[in-house]
């Protein structure tokens, strides 16, 4: 009877183990709802002394962007690095985003630190409070639809897929992927912020596109490579569909925390 018994377990363990070795490595989903989040752009630098404000005031959308009211993403700029502090987080192919986008919100100038909302220039950041900025949200009804998956690929790697489906009315739609990072830090040792540590939340560490949806419909699979340096439980990526005029039809984002790897 005990060798039967033994035999019976061995045997149950292993029909458990193809089940337990496909849970080790989950492939995670998010869905787009009825409502467009607020997409919320900051163009920052640490190398300006007066952009850490404008970095904590994105910080602060933290709990908003947890429920999907908020898409909050920081672009950090290198056309301030030769004030003596090369931002490791900068990409020129921003500074080129930031004039674009700045322009068509209807800026006058490009600066830092600078915010856009909805693609369209938000000077009173400083005076707005996070629940106002969510409250956007609630006013924004989508005008396309999209999922997102994630699972980990190659180390350092992980794999996404995007579908999407633009509504009727929706024009040229096309969509943006970015690889973000929150709980980051650097310790600047020159230029106008020395001596300070800054924090950073939703930074943009890639970002691909734009691509297009074919008569309306949208299938995107790519590999993204995370950086040497980045915590996959404390990135994320973002997926954001606009017309040819630059307005949001729709906008999500997927913590990878939970996504295995």
């Amino acid at each position: 009877m005990r060798t039967r018994f033994a035999a019976a377990q061995i045997l149950l363990c292993l029909l458990c183990l193809p089940a337990l070795s496909g849970a080790a490595a989950p492939a995670c989903t998010a869905t787009s709802g009825k409502l467009v989040p607020a997409v919320v752009e900051l163009y920052t630098s640490e190398g300006c002394d007066s952009c850490p404000p404008a970095d904590r005031w994105l910080a602060a959308l933290k709990d908003h962007a947890a429920t999907g009211k908020v898409v909050p993403l920081a672009f950090h700029i290198d056309y301030w690095d030769y004030l003596g502090w090369k931002d490791r987080f900068a990409d020129p192919a921003f500074g080129v985003r930031h004039r674009e986008a700045a322009s068509r919100g209807g800026a006058r100038v490009v600066y830092t630190p600078q915010v856009l909302v909805e693609g369209r220039e938000f000077q009173q950041w400083r005076r707005t409070s996070p629940d106002k900025v969510a409250a956007t949200a609630a006013a924004k009804a989508a005008r396309a639809d999209l999922r997102v998956s994630a699972a980990p690929a190659a180390a350092g790697k992980v794999l996404i897929s995007v579908a999407g489906r633009a509504l009727p009315g929706a024009r040229a739609a096309a969509a943006y992927v970015a690889l973000f990072e929150s709980g980051l830090s650097s310790d600047v040792k020159s230029g106008e912020n020395k001596g300070v540590v800054l924090r950073h939340d939703f930074v943009v560490r890639r970002w691909l596109g734009p691509f297009a949806f074919d008569a309306g419909a949208l299938e995107l699979t790519q590999t993204l490579a995370l950086p040497d340096d980045a915590v996959p439980g404390q990135s994320g990526v973002a997926v954001i569909a606009v017309d040819d005029r630059g307005s949001t039809l729709q906008a999500l984002a997927l913590p990878l925390r939970d996504c295995g790897g």
